[in-house]
């Protein structure tokens, strides 16, 4: 089974990650050998970089500069951890990809079509997802999660630089990554956020079996 590469898209607190897991956990008892990674990071320079963005270190030179990083540490986990899985025929699965870059810094930060299309030509490096999976979810419910699983898990962690925006910015980034989605058909599909993480697990492997026919043979 040859190797795919999958990304994850989605505002904040919409439950990526947990269903990336969930992913790769049904993918390998099909005997698929699937890794998770996520961006920024994957590897220890672009685990650097994110600790730099997310921390807003960054903030004060503006979406223009944030896009230059974000495109730095993507270069380096292309070519540090995702090219080389896909080669050794392992799926990968990461937790926000190019998509990201341009909903976030592109079409919600303003930055020119053309910056972003430059850095995600050099920093893709021929890398483009097989399927993207859009987890779409009205973002006051989506931070109202979040707090409710902090708030069980006892942690009182500071909103990161993209958390502390207010409401109307999350709205604008929800509708410029459905507008990617609309824009890409081929690559991407919409999922409902708003399902228990059981209905929305059992949903996307539909939609990923749907795609990848050798998964359902």
């Amino acid at each position: 089974m040859n190797s795919k590469f999958i990304t994850f898209e989605g505002g904040e607190g919409v439950g990526k990650s947990t269903q990336i897991k969930r992913l790769v956990s049904k993918l390998t008892k099909t005997g698929v050998e699937a890794v998770r990674t996520r961006e920024p990071g994957g590897t220890p320079r672009a685990e650097a970089i994110r600790s730099f963005l997310l921390q807003g270190k960054s903030e004060q030179w503006g979406p223009s500069a944030e896009a230059i990083l974000f495109a730095a540490a993507r270069l380096d986990h292309v070519n540090s951890m995702i090219k080389p899985n896909l080669a050794d025929n392992k799926w990968v699965l990461s937790d926000r990809f190019c998509d990201s870059t341009r909903a976030y810094q592109g079409l919600t930060g303003g930055v020119p079509d053309e910056l972003i299309d430059a850095l995600e030509t050099l920093a893709l490096n021929g890398a483009t997802p097989d399927l993207t999976i859009l987890i779409d979810m009205d973002p006051e419910l989506a931070f109202e999660r979040v707090r409710k699983r902090a708030s069980e898990d006892g942690l009182n962690l500071p909103p990161d630089r993209y958390e502390k925006e207010n409401l109307d910015w999350h709205r604008r980034l929800r509708r410029n990554f459905l507008d990617i989605s609309r824009a890409n058909p081929d690559r991407f599909v919409v999922v409902d956020g708003n399902q228990s993480a059981n209905a929305m697990e059992s949903d996307i492997w539909d939609r990923v079996k749907e795609r990848f026919s050798e998964l359902a043979a």
